[in-house]
């Protein structure tokens, strides 16, 4: 009797425990509705922007890395994983108290991008002797920023590292991303590691989103070939004429929805019909403008469960960044302040002996017009 009692407490207990992965795996973290383009401008000058979406506040602060930080990796063993140097200073965004960035540039006007890559992200096979050139997947992207000048230095150091599903306390999981990398020349990849390999594709369009595989993207543009920036002529239907209501008939059909491909399909088009500009200046606020199709309100895309307050679990902008890549010169928007800011980083002590950053939890307030003085 004594052993069948143990037997259902032990039981019992393991469902316990089921039910709690089950609960905590429903509430994972998930950033499935990221954008971004890249803008050339007529002069050459380069900017690439992005939106931030999460379903948990991710408590982002811009942040200035400093020449000369000594960097550690981090290994699935926990074992200390590459070491490096900061060789290029760089400015951006630093999520949750992280110092490291998920979006930004370096003093050399080179770029890169973090993204959300669900179900498709499987990383490099990881054994103990190969510890010592080892990075996160959250690392991987300030490594570049600290190491490369060039997008073509990014894709030759890319050999010599290891990228291994190493676990993410902060969310319990191993982090599924790819990656955007841009520089002053135009030339922009896409790094993804898709079953255990490292795929690097030439980024030639300049736009990013999330999973599927960068190529199927490209793929899944031929879909739309019918799409066209001219109005649709009127057509004959027997002896009658047709006309299309309005503006934008030529590109009715459209896919208008939060999903990955839809969204990539919409910022190629939007990003190359654009009237284009003739700076940088006016490439980056361009760019903000383009990407204001792209912001997801607070609960218009969420998932079926609520967390257990009750909230809402939701994907939605957190914030909108710009990278000018000639100027070095990094703007971002909140969802609690829409006015852009700047941070220059020529301006900055690049020598600096520890991080700077600044908030950007800062609210919105309305400018009052015509009250009595």
């Amino acid at each position: 009797m004594k052993k069948k009692r143990n037997d259902s407490i032990v039981k019992s207990r393991l469902r316990g425990v089921a039910l709690f992965v089950a609960f905590t795996m429903s509430f994972l973290p998930t950033a499935q509705a990221c954008t971004g383009i890249t803008m050339t401008a007529a002069d050459g000058n380069v900017v690439r922007a992005r939106t931030m979406e999460f379903n948990v506040d991710l408590k982002s602060s811009v942040s200035m890395i400093p020449r000369a930080q000594e960097r550690t990796g981090t290994t699935p063993d926990g074992k200390p994983g590459l070491t490096w140097k900061v060789k290029y200073a760089s400015v951006g965004v630093s999520p949750m108290g992280l110092p490291y960035l998920v979006d930004g540039l370096n003093e050399k006007g080179l770029s890169m991008g973090l993204f959300y890559f669900d179900q498709s992200a499987e990383y490099q096979p990881y054994v103990p002797a190969d510890a010592a050139r080892t990075l996160a997947s959250w690392e991987l992207g300030s490594y570049i920023l600290d190491s490369f000048a060039t997008v073509d230095e990014v894709r030759k150091g890319l050999n010599e590292v290891v990228v291994a599903p190493v676990k993410f306390d902060k969310f319990n999981m191993v982090l599924p991303v790819h990656f955007v990398v841009t520089d002053t020349s135009g030339k922009s990849i896409v790094i993804e590691y898709v079953k255990g390999k490292l795929n690097i594709h030439d980024d030639e369009i300049g736009i990013i989103t999330n999973n599927p595989p960068f190529d199927w993207h490209m793929t899944n543009l031929q879909n739309y070939v019918n799409l066209n920036l001219q109005n649709s002529p009127a057509q004959k239907l027997g002896g009658v004429s047709i006309a299309g209501l309005g503006q934008g008939t030529g590109l009715l059909g459209m896919p208008g929805d939060f999903t990955s491909p839809s969204r990539f399909v919409r910022a190629a088009i939007f990003a190359h019909g654009v009237t284009p500009s003739t700076d940088a200046d006016h490439a980056t606020f361009q760019a903000f403008h383009i990407l204001n199709n792209f912001d997801i309100p607070k609960g218009v895309a969420r998932e079926g469960e609520k967390d257990e307050a009750g909230n809402i679990n939701a994907d939605y902008t957190q914030w909108t960044s710009a990278n000018d890549l000639t100027a070095r010169r990094f703007y971002f928007r909140t969802y609690e302040d829409s006015s852009i800011r700047v941070i220059d980083l020529t301006k900055q002590n690049l020598d600096a002996h520890e991080i700077l950053s600044w908030p950007m939890d800062q609210r919105e307030s309305a400018i009052e017009l015509g009250a009595p003085s």
